[in-house]
């Protein structure tokens, strides 16, 4: 699997990176472990988590992986902070919260460092130069490699990667996690321009629509689907709709003609967009893995994608 810089940093990672939000939860242990083997074993590097994912059991599982299955020096581990869904507010930025957060991590990693770090929100209640000062002390610190952020728009990246670069030995914003596919393009109006003027990488979450441009949703909802689950229901609910049907009807389309899958077609239009260092792909199961593995072969030929880009494109 090729490997890519992360915007203008000397971070490097495989373009797909495998995600664990269902790690801990959906995905056990036995499963985990036949992902991560197959995803190194394949060339990847990039192994996604965060605090939240199956609240704290997803880096514990990781950090067991890590020890028994996986060497720690073929991985580029990331992880998250900020998100606080047991606590008063829905997230905390605050440089208490950060590090004690980011020490939580490690704790259930069984890790002393990691290789990237993300704010996974912004905190509009915390001054930002708080939030970065806790991504500095980080650094210093020796817990983590590189930082970035998740989930922010264009303006506070912008913001978060002006602040960093403006003085000498503040530690820089390297990448900037986003939703982004077929389905979820938004990012293309204002945070990926920043990203790009602002030298940051993109790591794309949900390359696949949240699983709907599979196709697994042309005929309704399987029973062993994500849509099927009390947790995850009303994640992919926003994508069971007219527009969403067309996109899924267009890349079935171009798989049939191409002799491949549709989550294929799907991955390797984001996988390719300009700006993006990886797609973060989770799977619930090592055969849907197997899958994802077998897309990176796929390069679409630009005919496709623009007749993609065209279906897709926002109003």
């Amino acid at each position: 699997m090729d490997q890519r810089f992360v915007g203008r940093s000397g971070l490097s990672v495989s373009r797909i990176g495998l995600g664990t939000m269902t790690w801990g939860r959906d995905t056990d242990a036995e499963e985990a472990a036949a992902q991560i083997k197959a995803f190194v074993d394949a060339g990847g590097t990039l192994i996604d988590t965060a605090d939240v994912y199956g609240g704290g059991d997803a880096e514990v599982l990781l950090g067991r992986l890590v020890r028994d299955v996986v060497p720690r020096s073929d991985l580029v581990i990331a992880t998250k902070s900020a998100l606080t869904p047991r606590g008063p507010r829905s997230r905390d930025a605050s440089r208490r919260h950060l590090i004690a957060a980011l020490d939580a991590s490690l704790a259930r990693l069984g890790l002393d460092e990691v290789d990237l770090w993300q704010l996974h929100a912004f905190d509009p209640e915390v001054p930002l130069d708080e939030t970065l000062a806790a991504v500095d002390t980080a650094v210093t610190s020796g817990r983590t490699a590189y930082a970035g952020v998740c989930n922010y728009t264009g303006w506070q990246l912008a913001a978060a990667a002006v602040w960093q670069q403006a003085v000498p030995g503040r530690a820089p914003i390297v990448s900037a996690q986003v939703e982004y596919s077929l389905l979820a393009r938004d990012a293309e109006r204002e945070l990926l321009p920043a990203a790009e003027h602002v030298g940051v990488g993109i790591l794309a979450g949900s390359p696949l629509g949240r699983g709907v441009l599979t196709g697994k949703y042309r005929t309704g909802i399987p029973a062993d689907s994500r849509a099927a689950t009390p947790h995850f229901a009303e994640f992919v609910r926003p994508y069971l709709n007219d527009r969403s049907r067309r996109i899924v009807e267009s890349v079935t389309t171009a798989a049939e003609g191409l002799g491949v899958s549709p989550l294929a077609v799907a991955l390797s239009w984001v996988r390719d967009q300009p700006g993006v260092a990886a797609v973060i792909a989770g799977a619930r199961t090592h055969a849907q893995l197997t899958g994802v593995l077998r897309a990176d072969a796929l390069t679409l030929p630009p005919e496709i994608r623009q007749a993609l880009d065209d279906v897709s494109a926002m109003e």
